[in-house]
């Protein structure tokens, strides 16, 4: 198959600006794309698709109109809302490729939603993180139109393969695979700002480099610590998605609830250090992460 003439982009923040920005490369003419924040002209992602010479629509309708792929690409508690305003859209035959870190569950009733129109459903679950890979990032796909979809993914440079023919089960993948990744993440973080405390981050991170030898620790740390102040409130949203699998599969996600707290908490430390922390070493980004979270919580102490 070659390479759709248009595809339609729905949500675009880090993922969808990367791809979407790939997808140019690779030499689709036409990338519309519509995003809540678009509201706002100075926005974040408004500044993108202007950069990247996307279309910004001012609707999902208007953006998925025409198009022969649809990728869904929000925060995983937006993933029914994003399928059904495609839905009510109208895709015609278009495959719908959904992007996003969402449970099994959710994942099936994005699906029907799209079938119900006549749309092709096509569910993916991206198995690392997007940004050093890009539109390369491996994924697993799943759905009864899966198959189908490979032309268009080798035609576009994915790093795809079929995974099932029963929507869900690739994200099954994914979010046991998050129990852990996005876990040790919350870990990291709880760990050395608390070693920092008690001055003895060197250590800690010393032991773990004999109990995990062949690991450089102060740098994974460092990139797991930094994901979370910047994604924290996406990856929070994510792990209650993980929550919903865990407690599908009739077990309670104590580990997971806890993981989704310490994310919200650092997107709270995020926002107020406001991108101060990204050119920071460990050590002192981890005294930044301190502060912060004193001040809230001395703020919250005279509320």
């Amino acid at each position: 198959m070659t390479i759709p003439a248009s595809i339609a982009m729905i949500g675009f923040g880090e993922v969808g600006q990367i791809f979407a920005e790939d997808l140019k490369a690779a030499g689709v003419s036409s990338i519309r794309a519509f995003d809540i924040a678009f509201a706002d002209a100075s926005s974040g992602p408004a500044r993108a698709a202007r950069r990247l010479g996307v279309t910004a629509a001012a609707s999902t309708a208007e953006a998925v109109s025409g198009a022969e792929l649809v990728i869904s690409a929000v925060t995983a508690a937006a993933t029914g809302e994003a399928a059904a305003a495609v839905a009510g859209a109208g895709i015609g035959a278009a495959f719908f490729l959904d992007l996003n870190s969402a449970s099994p569950a959710t994942k099936q009733e994005a699906s029907a939603l799209i079938a119900r129109v006549g749309g092709r459903y096509v569910e993916a679950a991206v198995m690392a993180s997007v940004p050093p890979k890009r539109l390369r990032t491996p994924m697993l796909l799943g759905g009864p139109h899966a198959a189908a979809f490979m032309d268009v993914a080798v035609a576009l440079g994915l790093d795809a393969a079929p995974y099932s023919d029963e929507v869900g089960v690739a994200s099954s993948v994914k979010m046991c695979r998050s129990i852990m990744i996005k876990g040790m993440e919350a870990l990291a973080m709880e760990c050395l700002a608390t070693a920092r405390h008690y001055g003895v981050e060197g250590p800690v991170l010393a032991s773990l480099r004999d109990t995990f030898p062949n690991h450089d620790w102060e740098e994974t740390a460092r990139y797991m610590i930094g994901r979370s102040l910047q994604h924290g409130r996406r990856r929070a949203e994510e792990m209650r998605e993980v929550a919903r699998t865990v407690e599908d599969a009739g077990i309670a996600p104590d580990m997971t609830a806890g993981a989704v707290r310490r994310q919200e908490w650092a997107a709270g430390i995020g926002r107020r250090l406001d991108g101060g922390w990204k050119d920071l070493g460990l050590a002192a980004l981890l005294d930044r992460i301190r502060a912060a979270a004193d001040h809230r919580a001395d703020r919250e102490g005279r509320d």
